[in-house]
């Protein structure tokens, strides 16, 4: 039983269909489940067993109640219908904080694990991207949402990047707290891993997954004999024609290309940890997957722009490109030089330790700490 003496905190995270967000908003309620009386609200039913074995955390219904609009029986459709419908997402999601917001004189602290949003007052906001949830009048209405008061929450960022969007977009200062990488490490000996790269993520147009098959294949032309390995999950129905493009060109490169879907996380982790390389060619906000690859002891070449600077570190500059040409001649230096990749290893093994979850956790009750310890000395 909870004991009442406990502060009350309401986490809004919609709906568990996967992604690094997915692992804040649940390694959130791991870090505060010991002090808080935490309730969920989200759309579906939870299997907190599932996303356990998923993402490491030890949840419960017995440390966190769940409020959600569908039962465990009529989840998996209503899932279905918010990750292939932009519509109906918007339209769940607003519901949702307007349901919430019915019930916020319950709670001392509102929290979204999901990006910024208005609570009707002041609460705290994990925010990954910006403009999420906001710009619709029709999605706006629903849930009574003002960007103004959006404003006056606490705001967490993923990375320096996104904290410069935030200032930009609301004025607003925030945290940085990076997401937690919940890869299990097992140390593998360079010279044990295959010549291959990995690329994760979701197998999607906006990741433009295929400009990494044609960039390592101008790669082997140079005489390097590289393997990749793509992982990752689709982008819902409406992505089926990019998907076939992108098997077939995967079909046409079968001899060096393998293209896994929707693997298990065990299974998604044995092919990072055979990697020695990695690439991921869109510029991210953050970018779990490559925060991932840094963990598994991979070195990851990645955009000159964005959250995944941080990842990699702003001082390995071997391993950022700015275009696919650029990523290629990149790629050739460093694989051309066994002790460049030696010095790599050894830089990228220090950047780890940003991304655990224990950070994390101590992070983040620090964070909720200093706002009830602001709000007694109002």
């Amino acid at each position: 039983m909870k004991t009442s003496e406990k502060q009350k905190i309401a986490v809004y995270y919609p709906a568990f269909l996967g992604g690094g967000a997915e692992a804040v908003g649940l390694w959130m309620m791991e870090a505060l489940k010991q002090k808080y009386d935490l309730t969920l609200f989200t759309i579906s039913a939870v299997d907190f067993e599932k996303l356990n074995l998923m993402y490491g955390t030890s949840l419960s219904s017995n440390v966190v109640q769940v409020k959600s609009f569908f039962s465990q029986y009529f989840s998996p459709l209503a899932n279905s219908l918010v990750a292939n419908s932009k519509p109906i997402r918007m339209f769940f999601f607003h519901l949702l904080l307007r349901y919430l917001k019915s019930k916020s004189h319950h709670y001392d602290l509102l929290i979204s694990a999901y990006n910024a949003v208005d609570f009707g007052k002041q609460g705290m906001q994990y925010i990954h991207w910006i403009k999420v949830l906001e710009g619709n009048p029709f999605y706006e209405r629903i849930s009574d949402f003002s960007v103004e008061r959006l404003k006056d929450n606490i705001s967490i960022t993923n990375s320096y990047t996104v904290a410069e969007y935030v200032s930009k977009a609301y004025g607003s200062d925030s945290t940085l707290l990076y997401p937690p990488v919940v890869l299990d490490v097992k140390e593998i000996p360079w010279n044990d891993k295959e010549d291959a790269f990995i690329c994760s993520g979701r197998l999607t147009e906006a990741k433009q997954p295929h400009k990494v098959i044609q960039i390592l294949k101008q790669v082997r032309e140079r005489g390097f004999d590289i393997k990749l390995y793509m992982t990752g999950g689709g982008g819902g129905a409406y992505a089926w024609k990019y998907q076939n493009f992108l098997k077939k060109l995967a079909r046409e490169n079968a001899a060096w290309v393998r293209l896994y879907e929707n693997l298990t996380y065990e299974d998604y982790v044995k092919v990072v940890l055979k990697c020695k390389y990695g690439i991921h060619f869109k510029q991210e906000p953050f970018g779990i997957s490559i925060a991932e690859m840094v963990k598994a002891g991979v070195i990851p070449f990645v955009r000159s722009q964005g959250g995944q600077v941080e990842i990699v570190g702003v001082h390995n500059q071997d391993l950022f490109f700015d275009n696919e040409k650029d990523a290629i001649e990149k790629i050739v230096n460093v694989l051309s030089h066994s002790d460049r990749q030696a010095k790599l290893m050894n830089s990228l093994a220090e950047q780890r330790h940003l991304f655990s979850t224990q950070r994390f956790m101590t992070e983040m009750n620090k964070i909720v700490e200093n706002y009830f310890a602001k709000s007694v000395e109002l």
